[in-house]
Parts: structure tokens; C-alpha cells; sequence
């Protein structure tokens, strides 16, 4: 398989326990589609963590799927930005040099805002149950109620 930026040979390699398609010159990788969300999951998120819509703002690519050699689609990865390339028939993503790292950080990025609205749902809680527990003592129950 060639690389879709300069045509090299692309060699195999493991990454993170995941076998993929790396050019020798410009350090890009070729995932296959399920590659991908492997990537993800060495992050230690889970699949709930990681279920969301992939591909925001999708427009054409200039680099052709080295599988079939259709012209792929870019997109905006998670609506972050980095723009990733893919395969329309599904065969794989194209990640330019350091773009795996980015999808770890995003990844984590995203776990650590889910724990944030957690615990901050958790805490909006214990406030609503707090003012709620509020009534009943002394009378009118609640800030308003309050001589």
C-alpha cells in the first residue's frame, strides 16, 4: 500500500497494540476503519465515553484512499480541530504525522469533560435536595419563605 501524500511504501507497524500502515518519509498512518476506534479505547475511555458523532464539516480531501484509490473526505475530528482524511467506502483514516497523539489528548479531553459534568450534576444535586430539605422548619420553607 502507498502512502496518499507522497507515495512511498508504507511499512506495518505496532502502535499502542494496533497494527498500522506508517509512511517511512513524511510519518503518517493509514488506520483501517476499526483501527481507529482502538486508538480510542487505549486511552482507557470507555465505549460509552467515546460514543459521538466522529465527523464534523466534512469537505473533500486532496489525498486518495490507498485501498481503493477513491478521492477520501476530510473532517473535522470530534468538532475539534484536527482534520482527519477518510475513505468513503469505509476502508480507513488517514492520520498525518503526530495526529494520533491528538486523538489520545481529545479523547482524554473528553473523558475528563464528562467527569467535570458529572460532578458538577452531582453538586447541583445535593444543592436542589439541600433547599428542598430546607422546608418545613420554622415555616415558610425555602429562601422566600424565610422572616
Amino acid at each position: 500500500m502507498e502512502c496518499p501524500r507522497d507515495g512511498r511504501e508504507l511499512i506495518v507497524e505496532h502502535t499502542h497494540g494496533i497494527e498500522v500502515d506508517r509512511c517511512p518519509q513524511c510519518n503518517g498512518r493509514w488506520l483501517d476503519y476499526d483501527e481507529l476506534n482502538q486508538l480510542e479505547a487505549t486511552t482507557g475511555a470507555t465505549e460509552a465515553e467515546r460514543r459521538a458523532t466522529i465527523e464534523f464539516g466534512e469537505k473533500p480531501s486532496e489525498l486518495d484512499c490507498p485501498v481503493c484509490g477513491k478521492r477520501m473526505k476530510a473532517f473535522n475530528y470530534r468538532a475539534y480541530d484536527l482534520e482527519l482524511d477518510t475513505c468513503p467506502e469505509e476502508h480507513g483514516y488517514w492520520l498525518d504525522s503526530g495526529e494520533e497523539g491528538r486523538v489520545r489528548d481529545i479523547i482524554n479531553d473528553r473523558v475528563r469533560g464528562l467527569e467535570r459534568s458529572a460532578s458538577a450534576e452531582a453538586a447541583w444535586g445535593g444543592f436542589l435536595r439541600g433547599i428542598k430539605g430546607g422546608r418545613g422548619r420554622g415555616g415558610g420553607g425555602g429562601f422566600f419563605g424565610r422572616r
